[in-house]
């Protein structure tokens, strides 16, 4: 069992990519609407806190991501035909430097 899970809520062209994908059996149903859910490490949570700080996880421990996040995620696990992606998709998500200000000596040199 993950620590975290982000929630992918379906429309037809997303569930399209999960079933050409060969995992539409991975598809739930979750507070009335058809979603997968993509496990997520706490390592993983941590860093993407910080990406976007505006990310709310609930009772269960889910999320949604940023739809170009989202979008992202999706092209990953279309590409891998697999829910197991975090460790490939974090990669291409996390922003170490998201909400940091340039210090000011950097900036005194971009001068």
């Amino acid at each position: 069992m993950a620590d975290y899970y982000i929630n992918i809520f379906m429309n037809d062209e997303k569930l399209k990519k999960i079933e050409d994908a060969g995992l539409a059996d991975n598809v739930k149903e979750i507070d009335g609407k058809k979603a997968i859910q993509v496990n997520l490490a706490k390592k993983e949570q941590k860093k993407l806190v910080k990406s976007f700080p505006e990310l709310i996880f609930d009772s269960s421990s889910a999320c949604e991501l940023p739809e170009e996040a989202e979008n992202t995620l999706m092209g990953i696990i279309a590409e891998v035909q697999s829910l197991d992606v975090m460790k490939v998709a974090i990669m291409k998500l996390y922003n170490p430097l998201a909400g940091k200000s340039i210090r000011s000596a950097s900036s005194e040199l971009i001068k």
